[in-house]
This record gives C-alpha cells, sequence and structure tokens, in this order.
C-alpha cells in the first residue's frame, strides 16, 4: 500500500484540530503537512443545558470553513471527521453534524468514547512500538474538554473507557460562577469537589481497566502538553521539545499546585498557555496529576499525536474498521 495524502479534523469540547498528513501504512510513516488548531469551546455549556450554543457552533463553524480551504489547497484525498465529547452530549447534534456536512462535504463520526479511546492509543503508541527505554502496557491517558479516555494496551487495545470529566467541564460545574466568570484562583472546598469528581471518575475507570498494571503512562491532549511546556520551563510553546518529554511526578505537582493558585491575569502572561485554556488549564492538570497519584506513575510520557493522527491513519485504511 502506497502513501495517501489524508485529512483529519478532531472536534473536541474545547478545541478543533486539523492534520493533514501523507501516511504510509507500509513505513509506518506520518509526514505532516499541515497540523492547526483552534479554540472554539463547542462544550460552552452543555454540561448544564445539554445543548450546543449558537455562538459556539459559528465558532466551530468558522473554523471549519478554514480548514475546508486548507485541505483543498494541499489536495487530500480522504477526510475523516471525529466529533467527541460534546457532540456526544448534545440534543441539538443533528444541527453540528448538518452544518459541518454543508461545509466540508463529509459527514462527522460522532465516535463513542469507546471508538475515541481506541483512535487516541493509536495515535500516540504506533511510534513507540519497540523503544527500549518504556516499558509494557502502555496507560494512555487523553485528557480533553468534556471527557478523559483512559486506555490499557502493548500493540493494541486491551481495556478502555471514557469518562465524564474534561478540564471544560470541571472549570464550568465546580469553578465558573453564574455570570460565566471563574473563580480566581479557586477555594480550596472547590478544590476538594473537583477532586471528588476525579477520584468517582478513576473509580468507574478502575472496574473495566487495568490502571495499576500498566508500566507506562502516556498522556496527551493540551492540558498535558501545556502542563509539560510549563514543567519544562519554556518561553513559548513548543510541540518538537514537549514531544515524547518525560515529566516526573514532583514536576506536575508543582505545576498544578502553582496554575491551582495563580490569578487568571498571571496565567495569560505566559505564553506556553493558550490563550483558550487559560481558565480550564487548573482543572485540566488536577486530573492528570490525581491520575498519577492513584496510579503511582513515577512520570508522564508526553505524546503531541493522539486521536488526530489515529484518525489520519484510519483515513488511510490503516486502522481496523476503517
Amino acid at each position: 500500500m502506497t502513501a495517501r495524502r489524508v485529512a483529519a479534523i478532531d472536534c473536541g469540547t474545547n478545541s478543533i484540530r486539523l492534520l493533514v498528513a501523507d501516511a504510509d501504512p507500509a513505513t509506518g510513516e506520518l509526514t505532516d503537512l499541515d497540523r492547526r488548531m483552534r479554540i472554539v469551546r463547542l462544550g460552552q455549556g452543555v454540561d448544564r443545558t445539554g445543548r450546543l450554543a449558537p455562538e459556539a457552533l459559528e465558532r466551530t463553524f468558522e473554523a471549519c470553513r478554514e480548514y475546508a480551504a486548507a485541505i483543498a489547497e494541499l489536495g487530500a484525498t480522504e477526510v475523516r471527521f471525529a466529533a467527541t465529547s460534546a457532540t456526544r452530549d448534545a440534543e441539538n447534534r443533528a444541527e453540528f453534524t448538518e452544518g459541518v456536512r454543508a461545509i466540508l462535504g463529509v459527514t462527522p463520526e460522532v465516535v463513542t468514547g469507546d471508538e475515541e479511546a481506541a483512535l487516541s492509543f493509536t495515535g500516540a503508541t504506533k511510534e513507540l512500538t519497540g523503544r527500549a527505554d518504556l516499558d509494557t502496557p502502555y496507560l494512555v491517558v487523553d485528557i480533553g474538554g468534556g471527557s478523559t479516555e483512559c486506555v490499557v494496551g502493548t500493540d493494541g487495545v486491551r481495556a478502555a473507557r471514557s469518562v465524564d470529566i474534561g478540564c471544560v467541564r470541571l472549570t464550568e460545574r465546580h469553578l465558573a460562577r453564574p455570570d460565566g466568570t471563574v473563580t480566581d484562583p479557586p477555594a480550596a472546598e472547590q478544590i476538594e469537589a473537583i477532586r471528588r469528581d476525579i477520584g468517582a471518575a478513576l473509580d468507574e475507570t478502575a472496574r473495566t481497566v487495568p490502571l495499576a498494571e500498566a508500566r507506562t503512562l502516556v498522556g496527551l491532549a493540551g492540558s498535558v502538553t501545556t502542563v509539560a511546556g510549563l514543567a519544562l520551563g519554556l518561553t513559548e510553546y513548543d510541540s518538537a521539545a514537549i514531544h515524547h518529554a518525560r515529566i516526573p511526578y514532583a514536576q506536575v505537582k508543582e505545576v498544578t499546585d502553582g496554575l491551582l493558585t495563580s490569578t487568571h491575569a498571571e496565567r495569560a502572561a505566559n505564553p506556553v498557555i493558550h490563550p483558550g485554556r487559560v481558565d480550564v488549564i487548573a482543572a485540566g492538570a488536577l486530573i492528570l496529576l490525581t491520575l498519577m497519584e492513584r496510579t503511582g506513575a513515577a512520570e508522564v510520557v508526553v505524546s503531541e499525536h493522539d486521536i488526530l493522527d489515529g484518525l489520519a491513519w484510519k483515513a488511510a485504511g490503516a486502522v481496523a474498521g476503517a
């Protein structure tokens, strides 16, 4: 099978991302041509209302129009679009689906939590295969805006679970005031409430996913990569420096504690933190920290490759069920 030019779009609760790449299943190489992200906060208010807000839909459609132009310019022959937690939860998801189809000419795949987990596992671990410095099985953790996926496996998925904890959902649930502003910084009782939700979700996960059996923790998505950038002391976000960085538990705790005691202005002044993550990064970091405490992980291997890369492999026909 020869290389194919493919496009993948991952639309989550907080962000929408595009990858156009040349995928070669024979060599296992995925060569990026365009990789970009926009914060659209599609899941704004979904946990409270059960519906996608009109303004959130328009932000997302605007990004889709931008991505459609990039896909056409680069000449991708296959496009896959995955929508995750916020869309699964929304009563008016048909409005979202029809809008995306009109702009991109493809029907969004509203993936299940298990499908999301499998795609994330493929994207994160395909290039780790055979590394002597990393023990298996892997525990791949994808911390999104509305949900978190935990996947254990070696060459493929052994067990997976998606639970409804994410940086946006937990921020809206426990830190947002009635006017939409966020408590800054959060009070101790608010942090404890978030921890309780995370603990309950991990209890649920552990019933079907053998968290304690994993030997290497691989962390994905914006909350994890942002924590890594802060731990590394970067002066700006640097994907190359962050990809496959190994961040010890002590540094994750130091960064998380700092985020939980900082103000909006202090976080916004740090160029490593994307403006769209300023108000939700503390909750995302707390999910990672609590998971490391629960599993006893000494470090997290950070990956910039995740469900988006898994989708690209699926578009290339290199994933079962594509």
